[in-house]
């Protein structure tokens, strides 16, 4: 292989994909985010959850399950590691006993992390962590877009009494400015409710909101170029929660709902945001003690993958 001045994963052939670094995609470890245009970023929390927790050990074990991740990706030709400098920068050390604490916590350290010009891709942990690193986008680039992939639509105005759950941070954001809601998109939401109208708060703040239902059995590449004219126009942030997925691809996850996403639309979802000034991503929710096998952190890893690949200023073959 040529000399490159980006960092690469550690190949297969280099050393067994079942050892070396317990990186994301095996990718050098760094301290800060210093010199680089993407980085990988943990957070390791559950104490925002609702029923099954377990999200603390997600990240870990999406990085465990990103051995197998290889640089190109060969159905849409993106190459990474050509064009961006990539690290894993480890994981944000929240106060595992206080919520609060450490939702203020995640919010100073991507304030720091986001004076530099990088685009952090984070693994969460539950929910509520997108709240804090909206706080801190929208900081940086003032209201952002929103793609929000998710069996629920997390407008919740309490839960139990509490106004910051991983069940809360999307009406919190909207409340506190954060999002520019005429560009924010959910895809996925389903499942029951406490009223039949349980998403039409987010319509009511102008979000497209596009329920499960919308995507049974077809293809969502066309709806797609309508949430990419929805949206575009300005920085994005996109979150994925893993329960979008039906538990079939995803059992390992604490609010699963029945009827989701396929594997498939999920990667139509994440491609067809190329072309869009993408500021973040997280995936969201994995919780590894409710899927033995870990098909669901696989899953995980290679969507966040994808999001690497549609980041401004990929490189394609």
């Amino acid at each position: 292989m040529s000399e490159t001045p980006f960092n690469q994963p550690l190949g297969g052939n280099d050393m067994p994909r079942f050892g070396g670094p317990a990186t994301m995609m095996r990718l050098p470890a760094q301290e800060s985010a210093q010199g680089l245009d993407a980085a990988f970023v943990g957070i390791p929390m559950d104490i925002g959850t609702s029923n099954r927790p377990g999200t603390r050990f997600g990240p870990r074990q999406i990085r465990d399950e990103s051995r197998m991740l290889r640089p190109f990706n060969v159905a849409t030709r993106a190459a990474p590691f050509e064009s961006l400098q990539v690290a894993d920068i480890g994981d944000v050390p929240i106060n595992t006993f206080d919520l609060k604490k450490s939702v203020a916590i995640i919010e100073r350290w991507y304030d720091a992390l986001l004076t530099h010009d990088v685009k952090p891709l984070t693994l969460g942990g539950d929910h509520t962590i997108a709240l804090p690193i909206l706080r801190a986008m929208a900081k940086k680039h003032g209201p952002v877009g929103l793609v929000h992939i998710d069996a629920h639509a997390d407008i919740n105005e309490q839960m139990f009494g509490e106004e910051i759950a991983h069940g809360t941070p999307f009406r919190r954001a909207v409340e506190e400015g954060l999002l520019d809601c005429e560009r924010v998109a959910q895809i996925g939401l389903r499942g029951t409710g406490y009223s039949a109208d349980e998403f039409d708060w987010g319509r009511d703040q102008g979000f497209r909101v596009v329920p499960a239902e919308e995507c049974w059995h077809k293809s969502l590449t066309p709806l797609m170029h309508e949430i990419r004219d929805k949206v575009g126009g300005g920085p994005v942030y996109v979150t994925f929660d893993i329960d979008s997925l039906d538990p079939a691809y995803a059992p390992g996850t604490g609010t699963v709902e029945i009827g989701g996403l396929t594997i498939p639309q999920a990667l139509e979802i994440i491609r067809g945001l190329k072309g869009l000034d993408i500021v973040g991503c997280d995936l969201v929710e994995v919780s590894p003690p409710y899927d033995p096998h870990g098909q669901t952190a696989v899953v995980a890893a290679n969507l966040m993958f994808e999001m690497l690949c549609v980041l401004p200023g990929v490189a394609y073959r």
